[in-house]
């Protein structure tokens, strides 16, 4: 849930941001898993946490489209200058990271050597995200047959 600051929440804020002329604004203080600033406010009386490189985009651009995330262009998620953020959907953004699904979108070729295009791919019907090369599909077919065949 993301928290509306009050006056004394964004100074706190800013003190614990270094801004590096021309770059990056390195969040200075806690961090959760990942590497991304995080901080903490309190609202009647209970703990309310929040990332800082959201709270930042919040404070300087708007609210945070529904349904989007928050992208780091600069890929450093400490992070909070807002010039190096965009609000993007959870696919495009995972899509732009160093991530196993990002890698697998960007192969043109499967692990034998076979071009991964339209007419040589199909998705599996409980992974439709996932690639399977047809005439990869074949050889191992054709070996599982064979297996088969062969204990008869």
């Amino acid at each position: 849930m993301d928290v509306v600051p009050t006056a004394a929440d964004e100074k706190r804020f800013w003190s614990k941001v270094e801004k590096i002329e021309g770059g990056c604004w390195i969040w200075t203080a806690g961090k959760v898993a990942g590497g991304y600033g995080h901080i903490t406010f309190r609202r009647d009386g209970k703990q309310v946490d929040q990332l800082a490189h959201r709270l930042a985009y919040q404070l300087l651009v708007g609210p945070i489209p529904e349904g989007l995330e928050i992208d780091h262009l600069c890929r450093n998620r400490a992070c909070v200058n807002p010039e190096h953020m965009e609000a993007v959907t959870s696919r495009v953004n995972t899509l732009r990271g160093n991530t196993r699904a990002a890698a697998n979108l960007a192969k043109t070729h499967c692990h034998r050597g076979h071009e991964l295009n339209e007419a040589n791919v199909y998705r599996g019907k409980n992974a439709p995200n996932q690639r399977i090369c047809r005439e990869c599909n074949r050889i191992k077919c054709r070996k599982y047959y064979r297996s088969k065949k062969g204990k008869k």
